[in-house]
């Protein structure tokens, strides 16, 4: 049995000061004033629940596409884990129909590994206008077979995230993947506000990466940032400065008190010092913070969820609580994995970050056991 009393702890919810995190094999046995937990560990920083990453494009030197096999999985969670994600969702892009047929195989040959939370298929069923960096020549409308194809991976994997766009999948359909269990998340997509909001009366649930890649809100035309801001969806964000400019966020956080969540959209570059990838015949470049094609499109992010902590907290002026929380407890939420994921509560698995004032990331505990920080 381990005690450790960090300088505040956070239980997913809010701080707590003199208390010590008691840990037992793999599971947390209790949280406690320090005083009445005996012999403690010193710790000085921010003792807060392991990370969730809803979106991850890659790591460790690789990206999930249609060559990627359940030992590539496993050690792209392994990577995020070093970066103190207790779970990921790792990300396909679109890509051809056969592609995602072997990412589902091998992701359904995965189920069990530490750190994977599931799947997350963003694309191909999206809009061209709104492409991004995914490759227009493969963004195609849903059919019946990809629909029956979802469905089944929703029902087997633990987690199936799909991004898609209502410019190219039905109500109908969209309601048909909420219903075998997907969290269908809008993205990609210049619908209008009108059509965003039949898309979650149908199912969907969430918008992926707000902001980016989406109808925006305009006073006359409120998009699909309109239909998030003012409606009860689930939203990740990418907080790097970058993708979305700190008074962006601020005012996105003010409109919507919950329901946003963190992600990094990192790509392969992740836990490396790689400077070049390339991706579907063409080249992301790593310079100054960014990842860009050739044509200065951003591709991704070069982006920790430490690193996003920070930027909350120090360029948009989010309290700390609440940043940590959008790492924590937000997804877990978002993903309907609270009852296992983003909280320090007894009988949970011990995943834990320490973090420093800075909100740097020190020390990664997974199941109880330390990890060296990536």
């Amino acid at each position: 049995m381990t005690a450790f009393a960090p300088t505040r702890l956070f239980d997913g919810e809010r701080f707590l000061t003199d208390h010590a995190l008691v840990i037992e094999g793999d599971r947390i046995a209790a949280v406690l004033p320090a005083p009445q937990a005996g012999p403690v560990t010193r710790l000085e920083g921010t003792l807060a629940p392991g990370f969730l990453d809803l979106q991850v494009n890659g790591g460790g030197g690789l990206m999930v596409n249609g060559d990627t096999g359940p030992d590539a999985l496993r050690h792209i969670c392994a990577t995020h884990q070093r970066l103190g994600c207790a779970g990921v969702l790792p990300t396909l892009i679109t890509d051809r129909p056969e592609a995602t047929a072997a990412v589902i195989d091998a992701a359904t040959r995965a189920i069990g590994t530490p750190g994977f939370l599931g799947l997350h298929l963003e694309g191909p069923h999206l809009d061209p206008r709104r492409k991004g960096a995914h490759d227009p020549a493969l963004i195609r409308p849903m059919t019946t077979e990809d629909l029956a194809r979802l469905c089944d991976a929703a029902r087997t994997l633990p987690v199936l995230m799909v991004t898609l766009a209502p410019e190219s999948a039905t109500p109908d359909q969209i309601a048909a993947l909420s219903q075998a269990g997907a969290v269908v998340s809008l993205g990609h997509t210049d619908c209008d506000h009108d059509t965003a909001r039949t898309a979650f009366a149908a199912g969907a649930r969430c918008a992926t990466h707000l902001f980016n890649a989406m109808s925006q809100m305009g006073h006359r035309s409120p998009g699909l940032v309109g239909a998030v801001l003012a409606g009860d969806a689930h939203a990740g964000l990418i907080a790097d400065g970058i993708h979305v400019h700190p008074a962006a966020m601020r005012t996105a956080l003010a409109a919507r008190p919950e329901g946003i969540f963190l992600v990094t959209d990192c790509m392969a570059f992740a836990g490396t010092d790689l400077t070049e990838m390339p991706l579907q015949g063409r080249t992301i470049l790593r310079r100054n913070g960014r990842l860009t094609l050739a044509d200065g499109t951003l591709a991704g992010a070069d982006l920790r969820m430490d690193q996003a902590i920070g930027v909350l907290v120090d360029q948009v002026g989010i309290a700390p609580q609440r940043a940590l929380a959008m790492a924590t407890s937000e997804p877990a939420r978002a993903a309907g994995l609270s009852d296992e994921y983003g909280a320090l509560r007894e009988g949970r698995r011990a995943d834990l970050v320490l973090l420093d004032d800075a909100w740097r990331l020190q020390s990664v505990w997974i199941a109880g056991k330390p990890v060296i920080p990536g």
